[in-house]
């Protein structure tokens, strides 16, 4: 049997229009965990925000669409990229954490599965085409990758279409500061076996963990930070200082792990697509994987970033930024045949994986 390589050969990306700045949250009021009313001046709440985030600006999604449309979008981008026949698709992975979230509804719908909802919009009929939604965190769609590379590998399958898509504007808590730093979108991938005679691109090695003991609810569902709100409506709650300290810790390691399972040295990485979650954060990655090699100079190219304008839409972050560079929609960023990637993320659960990848 001849060598198969799992190729990226088609993106697409849906932004929503509707553009939320920093400065639309300095008239709201802001309370702790703890009930109490935030004193410090909103506008100090808000720079201090964009100091350790990076993030200006959010994308909310039309009241009219949710995750499983946008995720269409980004699906039929993708499909055209790669100019395939939607219905030679063997699996349809759909990476979500909270379902269709209806405006002013406080119930998730995940009934039927968004993938199908999404097979029957693109019109696919072929009943081989297996959809199915994973609920893995923000590192959702680099683990359907994954599971795409290990049927793709196992010759279960040949073509296959992983999304991430959400809409967190729809489940976070307006009195909490952590709100300010999720948004929506929707990123789409179309994952082929290429045999390696006719390509050297492909995935070079994967590394996924879950630490699911002390960490397993540094994210989790609870009630909102305002006195007397009812408890039963829960929200998108993070404790942000434990999910840094976990990540900068833990992350790197992750991402090392894989670069020597393929060999390679953090010098062969062109660029570390990392998901968009604070901007501190992702930078202290790289710098703390770096001196794992024991490198303290870091290229100023090496990390792509779109947290600034398009916030954190959790799953959907790393396939949005890797279609806006390999569309050539961030000009000081661009990729070449032959050249190493690597994606990594974290998240709920807690979660981390990581992709390295030839392009």
């Amino acid at each position: 049997m001849p060598q198969i390589r799992t190729v990226i050969t088609g993106t697409g990306s849906y932004i929503p229009k509707n553009v939320k700045t920093n400065r639309e949250f300095i008239q709201q009021d802001f309370y702790s965990e703890d009930h109490e009313h935030i004193v410090a001046p909103p506008n100090e709440i808000v720079d201090k925000f964009r100091d350790i985030t990076g993030i200006e600006e959010r994308r909310y999604v039309d009241d009219n669409m949710n995750s499983s449309d946008m995720a269409t979008i980004a699906a039929r981008l993708a499909i055209a990229d790669a100019g395939i026949d939607p219905e030679t698709l063997d699996q349809l992975i759909f990476a979500h954490n909270f379902g269709n979230v209806l405006k002013n509804t406080i119930q998730t719908d995940v009934l039927p599965a968004l993938a199908s909802r999404v097979k029957q919009s693109l019109g696919i009929r072929n009943p081989d085409c297996v959809a199915y939604d994973i609920l893995f965190g923000c590192p959702g769609w680099i683990q359907g990758v994954i599971q795409a590379d290990a049927y793709i590998k196992a010759g279960i399958a040949k073509k296959c279409l992983v999304i991430g898509a959400e809409t967190l504007s729809r489940v976070i808590d307006i009195y909490d500061r952590d709100s300010m730093i999720f948004s929506d979108g929707a990123g789409a991938t179309v994952i082929e076996a290429i045999p390696a005679s006719e390509t050297n691109s492909g995935i070079l090695a994967t590394s996924v963990q879950s630490h699911c003991v002390d960490e397993a609810f540094f994210l989790h569902f609870g009630k909102s930070n305002f006195p007397g709100a009812d408890p039963d409506i829960r929200y998108i709650k993070m404790k942000g200082r434990k999910v840094y300290e976990y990540a900068i810790k833990n992350v790197p390691l992750a991402m090392k792990t894989c670069l020597d399972k393929c060999g390679l040295h953090v010098s062969d990485v062109k660029k570390f697509f990392l998901h968009q979650a604070n901007e501190k954060m992702d930078e202290g990655f790289v710098k703390a994987l770096y001196r794992l090699y024991g490198i303290k100079e870091i290229p100023a190219d090496i990390m792509p970033m779109s947290i600034h304008k398009l916030g954190n839409s959790s799953v959907a972050t790393i396939p949005t930024l890797y279609d806006l560079v390999k569309h050539n929609s961030l000009n000081e960023h661009e990729l070449n045949p032959g050249d190493v990637v690597m994606f990594a993320s974290v998240g709920a659960g807690m979660n981390i994986n990581a992709i390295c990848y030839r392009v």
